[in-house]
């Protein structure tokens, strides 16, 4: 593949989010689309409150525009289209409902969960109809196994555990940006390895639209990209896995993510069954602010440990 294909995803995603920025961040200040802060959490947080949100628009159409400008129409494209915008619809929808109705809660759980598991479906279908392989194999090892059927519901289990650990992930001045910014680096190698050209270039419009949005999204934050932003990165992360046929590398790849979910379910299971809490709060990244980590001091670390998952992943292939 042309590596200036690559580096033009990258960089006109980047300009883009760059221009659109100062284009939406006063748009959606006017139209009092601001962030509700949970009154439960870090008492530094509240100050943030009313900070515009929804600024996942920025990096859905600097995303969208690149890919659309730089990728073949192919069977692999209409899949990462209809996971990342699909499951930033059902973000959209969440972000809207808190805005217009005042409250730190969108959608409803079931409503959330239908919306992400009729996106799933649509992508199971589109991976079916394209005669996708069902086969999934261990990294690091000549190891696979066929699934069959089965392979569908292991679609629909990425599908919902890479949204919702990224969206976990969103809760510090530019943690998600830069995590998956390092994630999709990743995967835009896997993917060039791979021979997946439409995974390569989604997965590098997507690295320059969270760095361009990055210059705002950065400590302290001008805008937040609500749910609409981290449900898109978490459906087009695991497109791309999919599609890559590194279904289990997310695990390594994504490890930042899958810590911040394995918190909260940690954390939800210890108190139900003992009623005592393992973490001061979860996600994790809450954890460490209320131990006395400045929230920049956080962020970088966490910005490190997903370097370092990174490059683990990426030993399994090179």
């Amino acid at each position: 593949m042309d590596m200036m294909v690559i580096l033009f995803s990258i960089g006109a995603s980047f300009l883009l989010a760059v221009l659109l920025g100062p284009l939406f961040i006063p748009v959606l200040r006017r139209m009092k689309f601001g962030q509700q802060i949970r009154t439960d959490g870090p008492q530094s947080h509240l100050k943030k409150s009313g900070t515009p949100t929804m600024g996942g628009i920025i990096i859905m159409v600097a995303l969208m525009i690149a890919f659309l400008k730089f990728s073949d129409k192919t069977n692999e494209f209409w899949v990462l289209l209809t996971a990342s915008l699909g499951f930033g619809l059902v973000g959209f929808l969440d972000d809207y409902i808190k805005i217009v109705f005042k409250r730190s809660l969108g959608l409803t759980a079931r409503q959330k969960l239908l919306g992400q598991l009729l996106f799933s479906i649509i992508v199971c279908a589109l991976l079916y109809n394209m005669g996708h392989s069902t086969e999934v194999s261990i990294p690091g090892t000549g190891w696979g196994a066929d699934l069959g059927w089965f392979y569908y519901p292991l679609v629909v289990i990425m599908m919902f555990a890479g949204s919702n650990s990224v969206n976990f992930t969103d809760g510090l001045d530019g943690l998600l940006a830069g995590t998956s910014a390092i994630a999709f680096g990743a995967f835009t190698i896997v993917a060039l390895q791979t021979s997946s050209h439409e995974s390569a270039v989604f997965s590098a419009a997507m690295v320059g639209a969270v760095l361009g949005f990055l210059v705002f999204n950065r400590h302290p934050a001008k805008v937040f990209m609500g749910d609409m932003g981290s449900l898109g990165i978490g459906g087009g992360i695991a497109a791309v896995a999919i599609l890559t046929k590194t279904e289990l590398l997310l695990i390594v790849i994504g490890g930042v993510f899958v810590l911040e979910m394995l918190s909260v379910i940690l954390q939800v299971t210890s108190f139900k069954l003992r009623g005592k809490r393992i973490f001061k709060m979860s996600p994790i990244h809450h954890h460490f602010e209320l131990i006395g980590w400045s929230e920049w001091k956080v962020v970088t670390v966490f910005w490190l440990v997903g370097l370092v998952f990174a490059v683990l992943g990426l030993l399994f292939v090179i």
